[in-house]
């Protein structure tokens, strides 16, 4: 089976699991997608809400575990992250079709809300564990972020990491290399995986390419790493 095939056939099968339970886990992103994504048209919001949507959606996705930073925090130290997620400069990134990384502005945009993360967070780490940092921040987190809030890149979390280098279409390292890998790979075969993300949607509005390419290498990863 192609590659394609694969990721049609694993990203339906999470898609339906995922619909098939109405208060399932996997659920929150779709709640902290679709209120970040509707924020940005409102005149009106409410960055505390926001917030804790963020802070549920990645506690859902395995961000909160005892060892992690964030666990020592209220869902309140998301707020200057969201207040930046939510400026103009970054609407062009909002559930972007993989095409539009082809744009040099669009790569630079994703490179500074890397940055800004990179930064914010790192302070608090370093706040929370009282002494200078001999790691980098996960690129985990702040691709879980993204994803979340902009539906811009995939989550680049063990599963779907195991899922690219699986099917051999992109590196496991998330920097904008990898990123074109996995847009060219989209373009390559737009015909038949837009055909199948049209039929996915979330409060009306449609999932995101990249949202498409998350769960289907999510789900051979997870598949592939878990087999009795």
């Amino acid at each position: 089976m192609s590659s394609v095939d694969w990721i049609i056939q694993s990203s339906e099968k999470f898609y339906n699991d995922l619909k098939a339970d109405k208060n399932g886990r996997y659920r929150s992103w779709e709640h902290c997608y679709s209120h970040f994504i509707k924020a940005r048209k409102s005149k009106e919001v409410d960055h505390d809400y926001l917030s804790l949507q963020l802070a549920f959606y990645l506690a859902s996705w395995g961000m909160y575990r005892g060892s992690s930073f964030l666990l020592q925090k209220d869902y309140k130290v998301h707020i200057p992250v969201v207040k930046e997620l939510l400026k103009n400069k970054y609407d062009a990134l909002a559930g972007i079709d993989c095409i539009g990384f082809k744009d040099d502005s669009n790569q630079k945009l994703l490179q500074d809300i890397n940055s800004f993360l990179e930064k914010y967070y790192d302070e608090i780490r370093k706040n929370v564990k009282g002494q200078e940092l001999k790691n980098e921040l996960s690129s985990t987190l702040i691709t879980k972020i993204l994803m979340g809030t902009l539906g811009c890149v995939p989550a680049y979390d063990r599963y779907f990491i195991a899922g690219i280098k699986n099917q051999k279409v992109a590196t496991g390292n998330y920097n904008i290399n990898s990123i074109m890998q996995l847009v060219d790979f989209y373009e390559k075969n737009s015909a038949r995986l837009e055909s199948v993300r049209e039929k996915m949607e979330v409060e009306g509005m449609p999932y995101p390419q990249m949202k498409l390419l998350d769960m289907g290498f999510w789900q051979i990863g997870y598949e592939r790493m878990n087999k009795d």
